[in-house]
């Protein structure tokens, strides 16, 4: 057994004549009689304190120290006093991130955990908490999606402390905790009339924006950031490698979203309006940081800028040009409603064509090709209607119902 158990109400004493004997000590009849000593890992010693009549349990829990000790699944019983505020801390200090991730990451523990479940030690986090807090959550009002993402990001922070060995389990894997679920929205693209209608209801200067969206699927910090340089006119193709994004409230240049740069066809229609918009508003060279408030200056010749020749900021667009063009449309103004909305055009375009699922994700950016299929399953042809194209391209204008379908010759 590692360790060894201390008697605190009795110590032992040779007589004269050499006898052992219990003496009761000062302490004897009050507080905790035994403590279990240990060595820990780390060199130093480790204790745990058990009333009279709990020798046995003492011994038991020292047994089970060495057992985790062996396996290599010791865990410091004083770690997990560690508040959950004094462990986001420490982790968000340690994480190694995009900035604009960071800073998104930081506000949720801040605003959205550390109210709730900050003053809570690690090891007396249970999944009950857990599911108190997730309903805290539903009855403030918070969306569904955004709690989702606030729900991972203390799952991410409670894993850390297990692979840190500051607590055994994560209370967010438990069995009886549920993530938040998020109603499957389906997708309305927008209809080659809206768009043309939104775009028209848009400053000149910036109507190209909507062919640069809805034709090449780009994201609005893409097309905020998209220069001439990103443009070959003649291979007929855009490179999407930046974005201006938002890092505490001040402008930087960035790789697109999750870090992927991408190639996309560059359509005749989309060349000729930017080829017409470079001649009515020349390319402006904006510089920014590289990808946190303090990164090193690069300069893009966008094509789009404010008024004032500066970058657009995805807030001021929106406000002073964007949702205007949607009054003047007559489409209502809402999270659906936003440029995002031409990406799901561009989406519903190529699937309507017959291009494949794999070539879209490409195009749009994504990681993963099901999540595209999953977003977009329901615009695709339905099987139904590709099998009667494909028979009635089999049989020309018709099936020939005397001779029947004309067959390949055996042989």
């Amino acid at each position: 057994m590692a360790g060894h158990i201390q008697d605190r109400w009795y110590r032992a004493e040779i007589t004269p004549g050499g006898k052992a004997i219990r003496v009761k000590t000062d302490r004897y009849g009050t507080g905790m009689r035994y403590r279990a000593r240990y060595i820990g890992p780390d060199g130093t010693e480790k204790s745990k304190s058990f009333p009279d009549r709990q020798k046995r349990l003492a011994e038991q829990w020292l047994v089970q120290i060495e057992a985790d000790m062996s396996r290599g699944q010791y865990i410091d019983p004083r770690a997990g006093r560690l508040t959950v505020r004094q462990h986001a801390e420490r982790w968000l200090a340690s994480l190694t991130m995009d900035p604009g991730t960071f800073v998104g990451t930081e506000m949720r523990i801040r605003l959205h955990v550390l109210p709730y479940l900050g003053s809570r030690t690690l090891g007396s986090l249970r999944p009950t908490h857990i599911r108190e807090w997730l309903r805290k959550l539903e009855d403030g009002g918070v969306a569904p999606a955004y709690q989702r993402v606030i729900f991972a990001n203390l799952g991410t922070m409670l894993t850390a402390a297990v692979d840190d060995r500051l607590i055994s389990h994560n209370p967010c894997r438990s069995s009886s905790v549920r993530a938040p679920k998020v109603d499957p929205r389906r997708i309305l693209p927008w209809s080659r009339q809206r768009v043309l209608a939104v775009r028209s209801a848009l400053p000149e200067q910036y109507q190209p924006m909507v062919d640069v969206a809805g034709g090449c699927g780009l994201r609005q910090g893409e097309v905020f950031g998209l220069a001439v340089e990103d443009v070959d006119f003649i291979e007929g193709l855009v490179h999407v490698v930046r974005q201006v994004k938002l890092i505490n409230h001040r402008p930087v240049f960035a790789l697109p979203k999750g870090g992927k740069t991408r190639t996309v066809p560059l359509p005749e229609s989309v060349a000729r309006s930017l080829e017409d918009h470079i001649t009515r508003h020349p390319p402006t060279a904006v510089t920014l940081p590289w990808r946190a408030v303090d990164g090193s200056p690069v300069t893009a010749s966008v094509f789009f800028c404010s008024d004032k020749g500066r970058e657009l900021i995805r807030d001021d667009f929106n406000r002073a040009a964007w949702r205007p063009a949607l009054d003047t449309a007559g489409v209502p103004r809402g999270r659906e409603n936003g440029m995002h909305a031409l990406r799901h055009f561009y989406a519903s375009v190529l699937l309507d064509a017959g291009e494949s699922v794999k070539a879209v994700s490409e195009y749009l950016g994504h990681h993963d090709p099901g999540f595209t299929l999953r977003t977009y399953t329901h615009l695709m042809p339905s099987s139904e209607k590709r099998t009667r194209e494909a028979v009635n391209r089999a049989f020309g204008d018709g099936p020939n119902t005397e001779d029947g379908p004309t067959t390949a010759q055996e042989g």
